[in-house]
């Protein structure tokens, strides 16, 4: 309830000088993002997981890279060889580490379990800022508590439901691997443009992806004819809204809204991810879930208000046409699949 008296307190101060634009974009990014989750789910019923997301994102990234080109010339993908590495390291720590394993966990976990324990991706980022000297406050603090407290109820077996515990450990070491790229991303020379960061990203995850799943043997098993229908669907709608319109759209919105309404996301996408695996795939939505998700959910707000107090002021006027060559943009603050 807190936390929706917060929402509800923000939209109502914001409402007055949002457009209806700003409202449209962020909609795209509360509910692309909380789908993604689905979509993952979805298509690994039929497609091997590390080969899927593999394809997913070397797809992505190249056709970001060309989006790129032809918009603002070929120039904008020059990048120094210290940005071109560190980009494909985190690349890794990301996709690979992050997005490769919750993939994986989801053959054997519930989208909307799998969307709250990624939430707690924040709250290993304090740490991490922790352990190398920063002091991220006591808000921070107090939401890693409450995540990892969150995290332990959901964890638990036999809480939870009928739930793999291997892969409930698989997505905690996602958020692990995800808060090490994150943390990484800037301290290391990345590219000054975000997309073409991501686009370098993108496609060195993918390719780690792949491989990972060649080595696993993932291609022996495949037989492209007896992949589904929705499985194809679903790895389009990753590739196309998943890792190209939301982003664009979370990337606008950064430089066209107040950075304290695009942060909702962060604990608006769980909400949105269980709520679809409930209703579209009939998913087991059990007390310890809602309350193990509602801890997770109450310590990121508390993460991210901390965030927005140490956070620069919000720029008066916003430049409606963002990320021009030179221009940069911050990462989410919180995990996107």
């Amino acid at each position: 309830m807190l936390i929706a008296r917060k929402i509800h307190t923000l939209v109502a101060m914001t409402t007055a000088r949002i457009s209806g634009t700003v409202w449209a974009a962020l909609a795209i990014v509360y509910l692309v993002w909380g789908s993604t989750y689905l979509g993952i789910r979805i298509a690994v019923e039929t497609l091997p997981p590390f080969l899927s997301a593999g394809a997913r994102f070397v797809v992505a990234g190249i056709l970001l890279a060309a989006l790129l080109a032809w918009r603002h010339g070929p120039g904008v993908l020059k990048v120094t060889r210290a940005q071109l590495a560190s980009a494909a390291v985190v690349g890794l720590l990301l996709l690979l580490g992050g997005n490769g394993l919750v993939v994986l966990a989801e053959t054997s976990v519930p989208s909307g379990l799998a969307a709250l324990l990624v939430a707690v991706m924040p709250a290993w980022v304090v740490v991490l800022r922790t352990v190398f000297g920063e002091r991220p406050g006591p808000f921070a603090y107090a939401g890693v508590v409450l995540g990892l407290a969150g995290l332990a109820v959901l964890s638990l077996p036999g809480l939870s439901g009928d739930v793999h515990i291997g892969g409930v450990l698989t997505v905690i070491v996602a958020t692990l691997m995800w808060s090490a790229g994150s943390f990484s991303s800037s301290r290391v020379p990345m590219p000054r443009n975000p997309f073409t960061a991501s686009a370098y990203e993108m496609v060195a995850g993918g390719i780690g992806c792949a491989l990972v799943g060649l080595v696993r043997g993932e291609q022996h098993g495949l037989d492209l004819a007896a992949v589904s229908t929705r499985s194809w669907t679903a790895l389009v709608y990753l590739v196309v809204f998943g890792s190209l319109v939301a982003f664009t759209a979370y990337a606008w919105l950064l430089q066209s809204a107040p950075i304290s309404l695009v942060a909702t996301y962060a604990y608006v996408n769980p909400v949105v991810a269980v709520l679809l695996g409930w209703l579209i795939l009939d998913e087991e939505l059990t007390w310890p879930i809602a309350l193990g998700g509602a801890v997770v959910v109450a310590g990121v707000w508390l993460i991210v208000r901390a965030e927005r107090r140490t956070a620069p002021a919000e720029p008066a006027e916003p430049d409606p046409l963002p990320l021009h060559d030179g221009q940069t943009t911050s990462r989410p603050s919180g995990p996107t699949v």
